[in-house]
């Protein structure tokens, strides 16, 4: 049973392809595999299912168990182990998610760097979803934790919401983080990110993930971030997004959204096979 690891800024993730991991993913084998005490530890899992009929296919899942729409950092990830594993050949790949397809391009022979168009970003309630009235989620007040914040909401395959701060940190983020994103305002959880204007074409975000809690890196939200910043005219179409884990940069044509970043392979974990007998009878 192998599994691959990569890393995309800091945010790491496990490959499982059924051809080298032959057995069925649950919640329960999910969470011990990315526990980072009694299992291989990882912030997700990026599954390749035999299953599906087209070779791109990936699902994600966060280490709680919950099956994700789309990672801004796992579909690099995935994209960078399709051309290591010899599934992708040519320049430019389009990946289904849950949250919808993406298209990668690689830029380099490695795949080391790619361009990743990652869909449309809207601000529509419905389609993140927040509770309420149908209405463009944008520079509205909510409240989490008794204090009042004025946020913005964003989909791009999965739900964001943005808050804008004078200042950001670590300990801001798990404080208030946890809040938002079991707010029954937003009834399939949220992602948040807490943004820091630097000037008009650079951010600075701190994360906390639905269903992962603090992340030092991530793409969506990065892209979500900087979608809500240009919907509140704070920046440019072309904005790049500094991260603990490191800089994505950002395009905005439209609606669209286009991201480019790194992705760095670490290598192949064999697991034993007393850890495979503890997956098998969860």
């Amino acid at each position: 049973m192998e599994l691959f690891r990569y890393h995309g800024l800091g945010n790491d993730y496990l490959v499982l392809d059924q051809n080298y991991f032959n057995m069925e993913l649950n919640p329960e084998r999910i969470k011990l595999i990315c526990d980072r005490n009694f299992g291989v530890g990882s912030d997700g899992i990026l599954y390749k299912s035999n299953k599906e009929k087209n070779d791109y296919c990936v699902k994600i899942f966060n280490p709680d168990g919950g099956e994700a729409e789309k990672s801004g950092n796992g579909v690099r990830i995935f994209a960078k182990y399709l051309k290591d594993a010899g599934y992708a050949t040519n320049e430019e790949i389009l990946i289904p998610t849950l949250g919808g397809d993406v298209v990668v391009t690689y830029l380099n022979q490695k795949g080391t760097l790619m361009k990743v168009y990652m869909g449309e970003a809207t601000c529509s309630s419905d389609k993140i979803p927040v509770i309420g009235e149908k209405r463009e989620v944008v520079h509205e007040k909510m409240e989490f934790q008794g204090k009042e914040y004025f946020t913005t909401c964003v989909s791009v395959g999965n739900p964001h919401c943005v808050i804008f701060c004078d200042e950001i940190s670590k300990a801001f983020a798990c404080e208030v983080g946890p809040y938002v994103e079991n707010s029954p305002l937003f009834p399939h959880r949220i992602n948040t990110q807490f943004v820091k204007l630097i000037d008009k074409n650079n951010i600075q975000i701190e994360i906390y993930e639905r269903g992962a809690g603090y992340t030092m890196a991530s793409g969506s939200s990065s892209c979500a971030a900087a979608y809500a910043a240009y919907r509140n005219g704070m920046v440019d179409n072309d904005i790049t997004v500094s991260m603990p884990g490191g800089k994505l940069q950002i395009q905005i044509e439209e609606n669209n959204i286009f991201m480019t970043g790194p992705v760095c392979s670490i290598g192949k974990v064999i697991l034993d096979n007393e850890f495979v007998e503890q997956l098998k009878e969860l």
